[in-house]
């Protein structure tokens, strides 16, 4: 059996291996570095492949993404019925969805860098949301992707906020997650933005360089605020009440469905948590095992794939985290006869069945152990 959201992974007695861990003990040494020289293999095939599809795809999405962004605002801005709203609505949240899962989160982590264009880059591309990518990609790139699943490391795990493993010691104001997950659904861009410059926070080795992060979020969040909430809604005239609404319910529908893709794939049952001497002279083979271990997938069509940045495919995003998302597809199918062969766990199942096996776990967490 997989091991569950809610099982204690017990890493700190010697000799301290990712293999110590049940579902991995009948892995030799051989074995591991012979699965890692398989992954190895995988990332150079796809290296040496990327080419002008690849680059036409990401080229292609932008440019559908502006376009159905324009086409929603217009909607917005013309229609006259309250099912022209509503539409409006859904294809501006599709838009922001596409922009800030398959476009932005991906160009961040590096996965088109290849290309060498500067306007499609992980040092110059900034995302449509309140944090900044920058701040992000310490937090998210760095801190989580490399250490995942690390208690006391990775601070993608819980963002902070809620436990969501037994790994971490049960207290009074988890009472208080249930309230703080709904919250953090509901307004996830700007959890995003404070998590950033959490991390920030934590690796400025002065209160000068901790108020210039601060500063250079702030403005940042001003900027975003006078484009969705002042700007736009202005260029609306006397219609500027119905696109403000508008970009707010937008915004709302985008931060839920990141938060259901994000949760899905890092916190359902089949998904293990490590103490920090697990990353003590950690190997590649064991790196990925890690990684494998530390995620999940869900089942998606071409569309629901789309949408969620292609991140229905996580283990294989925590593999090949700066690989580009549109081949993932083509890396599942290299990876789980990986697992099989090897006898791994390839945790997956459906979006629904995921997300309420989420939910469950973070409810039963906020209680103290001896209760839940």
């Amino acid at each position: 059996m997989p091991l569950s959201l809610n099982t204690t992974v017990d890493l700190s007695r010697t000799p301290i291996a990712i293999t110590d861990v049940a579902d991995y003990a009948h892995l030799s040494q051989q074995d591991i570095d012979t699965l890692a020289a398989a992954l190895d293999a995988i990332r150079s095939d796809i290296e040496d492949s990327r080419g002008a599809r690849d680059a036409a795809y990401i080229r292609r999405t932008i440019a559908f993404q502006r376009a159905l962004d324009a086409g929603a605002r217009l909607l917005i801005f013309g229609s006259r019925s309250r099912r022209g709203w509503l539409l409006g609505v859904a294809s501006l949240a599709v838009a922001k969805s596409i922009e800030n899962m398959e476009i932005s989160h991906n160009v961040v982590h590096g996965q088109w860098d290849w290309m060498n264009d500067p306007e499609i880059h992980s040092t110059t591309w900034e995302w449509d949301m309140a944090g900044l990518s920058s701040q992000w990609q310490y937090s998210h790139n760095y801190r989580h992707h490399v250490f995942a699943n690390v208690v006391g490391v990775d601070d993608d795990l819980g963002f902070g906020i809620m436990r969501v493993t037994r790994d971490v010691a049960w207290r009074p104001r988890n009472l208080m997650q249930p309230f703080r997950n709904a919250l953090l659904a509901v307004i996830f861009e700007w959890g995003i933005a404070l998590h950033g410059l959490h991390s920030e926070h934590e690796r400025a080795t002065n209160a000068e360089q901790r108020q210039g992060h601060t500063r250079a979020l702030k403005s940042k969040i001003r900027r975003q605020v006078i484009k969705d909430y002042v700007a736009i809604p202005a260029l609306n005239g006397s219609r500027w009440r119905r696109a403000l609404s508008a970009n707010v319910a937008a915004n709302i529908v985008r931060n839920l469905w990141a938060y259901t893709v994000i949760f899905c794939g890092h916190f359902p049952d089949g998904v293990a948590t490590f103490t920090p001497d697990v990353i003590k002279d950690e190997s590649k083979g064991e790196w990925y095992l890690r990684q494998m271990l530390g995620s999940a997938n869900f089942t998606a069509g071409r569309v629901l794939a789309f949408l969620s940045g292609n991140l229905c495919y996580q283990i294989e995003h925590h593999l090949f985290p700066d690989l580009p998302s549109n081949r993932y597809a083509q890396i599942a199918r290299q990876v789980r006869p990986l697992c099989d062969e090897y006898g791994l766990p390839y945790t997956t199942g459906s979006l629904l069945g995921q997300f309420f096996q989420v939910q469950r776990s973070i409810l039963k967490l906020a209680l103290p152990d001896r209760v839940a």
